[in-house]
């Protein structure tokens, strides 16, 4: 068993949110990620691809997801699975806080991104 006090989250801030990690392969998980995003209202994700199936729950406020060809609206306490392989885009109607896992090691590609790719965000490795 490995316990993560909260003075060992690892916080990454990005132009479009921020990610607090809860819990990574890093931090004494073996196979999960967990982490906690917090967007700012009119917030918005770049469009990206993950290679893994990631769980999404709103704690507070309210987002949008556009995943492949669909939309939806997700409000508090709602959970989305999204799964790998879709591109999806994550925006924030109202300022947000979602918390997500989905495997550690996983890889994303962001559409537009001249660096090299696919690669693992910090929050998840």
């Amino acid at each position: 068993m490995s316990v993560i006090r909260r003075t060992e989250a690892r916080r990454t801030e990005t132009p479009n949110a921020a990610m607090t990690t809860l819990a990574s392969p890093t931090q004494g998980g073996s196979a999960l990620a967990m982490w906690r995003v917090e967007m700012a209202a009119g917030g918005q994700g770049p469009l990206h691809v993950f290679d893994v199936e990631q769980v999404w729950t709103v704690l507070t406020g309210a987002l949008s997801v556009e995943l492949g060809e669909d939309a939806f609206a997700l409000a508090v306490g709602d959970t989305a699975v999204l799964p790998a392989g879709v591109a999806r885009r994550i925006s924030a109607g109202e300022a947000v806080t979602a918390l997500v896992a989905a495997p550690g090691g996983a890889r994303v590609s962001v559409a537009g991104r001249s660096e090299e790719e696919p690669f693992v965000p910090g929050w998840i490795a």
